[in-house]
């Protein structure tokens, strides 16, 4: 289900048809995720209404029904609901998403069109790019589906005051993770350091320099893959 509560790069956008790397933790179909959405509370951020709409080729008050998947999505985030799959990554530590960066994203985005799961807006900020999923054809309401974060300038990254280098080692490990799901990575994990845990399915994770794993901080068990990471139940100190 989503819910109309809290939510949501650069105003650039590529044509339709534009291709992508996948990541994999977050552009699984997204069709699973698009339920009917509540129009109860408004995005406490996103009644921007006196903001210019040109990005949108149908006016925002056009039923979604009517709009097809070709059509790119509105760029009004007050009329967005978030779907419960985003809004339980915005509680999981190391996302570093939030509603604030999803409005923007929304508003100011580089606009793509990507085959697994359509139309993305990425907001590049202190080196970090935030992706943002929208779905408006297929729910009475347009709906955030998910986001992400993704190292755009690892430089600026750390010399951004926003970041420091456990944030910046957080998320380059977990798209590490995403872009290669089944496939272990351990020459990819092994220069990180990520000492405040991260979650990851069930497991709260996190590494040393030249370990070639990620370790949960709570069950103490220890990954190469994330399909090895959500294969996983999470039992505690009892399953060291």
């Amino acid at each position: 289900m989503a819910s109309r509560q809290g939510g949501p790069g650069d105003a650039e956008s590529s044509r339709p048809g534009s291709i992508e790397r996948r990541t994999a933790s977050t552009t699984a179909s997204a069709g699973p995720r698009r339920l009917a959405a509540s129009r109860s509370d408004p995005l406490p951020l996103g009644a921007d209404r006196d903001a210019a709409r040109t990005d949108s080729a149908v006016p925002p008050d056009r039923p979604s029904v009517a709009r097809t998947p070709e059509d790119p999505p509105i760029r009004d985030p007050g009329l967005y609901a978030l779907t419960d799959h985003f809004r339980e990554r915005l509680e999981q530590p190391g996302r570093y998403v939030s509603i604030r960066t999803v409005s923007d994203a929304i508003r100011r985005g580089q606009l793509r069109w990507n085959r697994t799961d359509g139309w993305r807006f990425a907001l590049i900020e202190g080196g970090i790019r935030f992706v943002v999923v929208v779905s408006d054809t297929e729910t009475n309401s347009p709906v955030v589906v998910t986001g992400w974060t993704e190292v755009a300038d690892r430089d600026a990254a750390l010399d951004a005051r926003r970041w420091d280098p456990v944030d910046v080692e957080t998320i380059a490990v977990r798209t590490a993770l995403s872009e290669s799901a089944s496939t272990p990575i351990p020459d990819r994990i092994r220069p990180r350091t990520v000492t405040r845990p991260f979650v990851v399915g069930e497991h709260r994770l996190e590494t040393d320099p030249g370990e070639p794993y990620v370790r949960c901080s709570d069950c103490g068990c220890r990954f190469r893959s994330k399909e090895g990471i959500t294969s996983r139940g999470c039992h505690g100190r009892s399953g060291r």
